[in-house]
């Protein structure tokens, strides 16, 4: 599916969706969500050839594939992140919007972990303690 699709699908789906919410609001959430899912896809299809050529740039350089994994996780991380904040306050529930994006936070945080001990190993062995 091409820009012209995926811009189709979605203002199709927003239209129909303002459409439902009128008289079954939960029905034109389910649509929003389920079309957020299908464009997704479709991006994700879309970007992968790009994301393999990022990979292969990378290990080129010499870059440690560890390095890059954490940079993929944290971007995964971030796009999911973001799609269910999105979804929440379309849902009307930014308190649960803020608590994704706290969660998404954390989890970039998490999977950093080991990298910053090995950056800060590596700057102690180079300070000399």
């Amino acid at each position: 599916m091409d820009i012209l699709g995926i811009s189709a699908l979605a203002v199709v789906a927003a239209v129909l969706s303002v459409m439902l919410r009128r008289y079954h609001g939960e029905y034109g959430m389910l649509l929003s969500i389920g079309c957020g899912l299908l464009l997704l896809l479709a991006i994700l299809q879309q970007i992968s050839p790009a994301v393999r050529q990022i990979n292969d740039f990378l290990e080129a350089s010499g870059i440690p594939q560890e390095y890059i994994l954490v940079l993929f996780k944290a971007l995964g991380i971030c796009y999911l992140t973001q799609f269910a904040a999105d979804s929440c306050r379309d849902a009307g529930e930014s308190a649960l919007a803020v608590k994704a994006e706290i969660a998404g936070r954390v989890a970039v945080l998490l999977i950093s972990l080991p990298l910053l001990s090995q950056v800060a190993s590596t700057a102690m062995d180079l300070i000399g303690g």
